[in-house]
């Protein structure tokens, strides 16, 4: 099997990634992924749109399974095989916000318990760290902010590499909310 990162938005697809999914004959990922592949599936290739993730593990050799973002940054690079990276919404979002990615610390609150996240990504900021919150669309920003000291700066980046991409800065004290529900935070920059 070969997890293969399609980038997280149009455009950021590798040309490593662009070789091995046009060279696949038996394709699987969700519909963003697939989508965000589709100009580099061949004619003829079998597609599958994810709907068993526990059983990604039980595919044929030859399967190539597309993961948005990079598969090692909370994608499916659990599953093993062969892994090609991909652009993972946090190298977009440090890239735009004029950040080093080493300052960077990853907090994955998405699918997971958001209030430990949240303290997580407190401790981390009283670091020194700079902290990238990988969230989900129930993930609420105000929480985060009412954590954290007031003069912290808080991001939100939504659709990171898609035409409507959009970012917006604050504080802690007047914390940016989204308006999509694919964002993700960086606060402590």
């Amino acid at each position: 099997m070969k997890v293969v990162g399609v980038g997280c938005g149009p455009g950021m697809l590798t040309g490593e990634a662009a070789r091995v999914i046009a060279a696949a004959a038996l394709v699987y990922g969700s519909a963003r992924a697939i989508a965000l592949a589709r100009p580099h599936i061949r004619d003829g290739c079998e597609v599958h749109e994810i709907d068993d993730y526990k059983a990604l593990r039980s595919l044929p050799a030859d399967a190539v399974v597309l993961s948005t973002g990079d598969p090692m940054l909370a994608g499916l690079g659990y599953l093993g095989g062969e892994v090609v990276p991909g652009i993972s919404s946090m190298q977009v979002a440090f890239a735009r916000l004029g950040v080093s990615q080493v300052r960077g610390v990853v907090v994955n609150a998405h699918g997971k318990d958001h209030a430990a996240a949240i303290a997580l990504a407190v401790e981390e900021i009283g670091r020194g760290r700079v902290v990238f919150l990988i969230a989900d669309p129930a993930f609420s920003v105000p929480d985060l902010a009412a954590a954290l000291d007031g003069e912290v700066r808080i991001a939100v980046c939504e659709d990171l590499g898609y035409p409507e991409e959009r970012i917006d800065v604050g504080t802690a004290a007047a914390p940016p909310v989204p308006v999509s529900g694919l964002f993700v935070v960086v606060a402590g920059f």
